[in-house]
């Protein structure tokens, strides 16, 4: 199952980043898109934590390198294990735990910098399609965080479906 939420991302006055309120499963929700670059995620934050939501309930969706692209990966809490937009919302937010969905994007292939290979197109439609693949995952698992399922019980249906519970 793939849902989408199709709703406008709005960009208030001078802000870093877009916002939209949904309500999914009579749960209410902001989701927010950072405009800023990936390893300064912290920079907004203050915009939202601790004023409006506990730390505990938000929901972070980002890369894994060490993930099989299009495999997704759910987890509350933890290190940063080196990506540097976690190590910055996690100095911002002065605590780690958070939710994360990781999407995996592979490895870079020899020769190919972390950054070339994160930023670049996926060069084989078949990478592609993994892509969007754990892309959709990682949607219809943040809707059902937002629709109030535990982190627990998402983590567990999609971290088996990947083989990695």
């Amino acid at each position: 199952m793939t849902a989408f939420l199709h709703v406008r991302m709005k960009r208030r006055c001078l802000r870093l980043y877009r916002q939209a309120k949904v309500t999914i499963g009579g749960h209410k929700s902001t989701l927010v898109m950072p405009l800023t670059f990936m390893n300064r995620s912290g920079d907004i934050i203050h915009h939202f934590i601790p004023r409006r939501y506990a730390v505990e309930d938000l929901v972070v969706i980002c890369d894994n390198l060490d993930l099989p692209a299009g495999t997704i990966r759910i987890r509350s809490g933890g290190s940063s294990a080196g990506h540097n937009g976690l190590k910055s919302l996690m100095k911002a937010l002065g605590s780690p735990e958070f939710i994360r969905i990781y999407v995996g994007v592979g490895r870079p292939q020899k020769g190919v910098s972390v950054v070339d290979h994160v930023l670049s197109v996926p060069e084989t439609e078949l990478e592609k399609e993994a892509l969007e693949r754990g892309i959709a995952k990682a949607a219809d698992a943040a809707i059902k965080l937002c629709s109030g399922v535990s982190v627990e019980e998402v983590a567990r249906e999609y971290n088996k479906r990947n083989g990695t519970a």
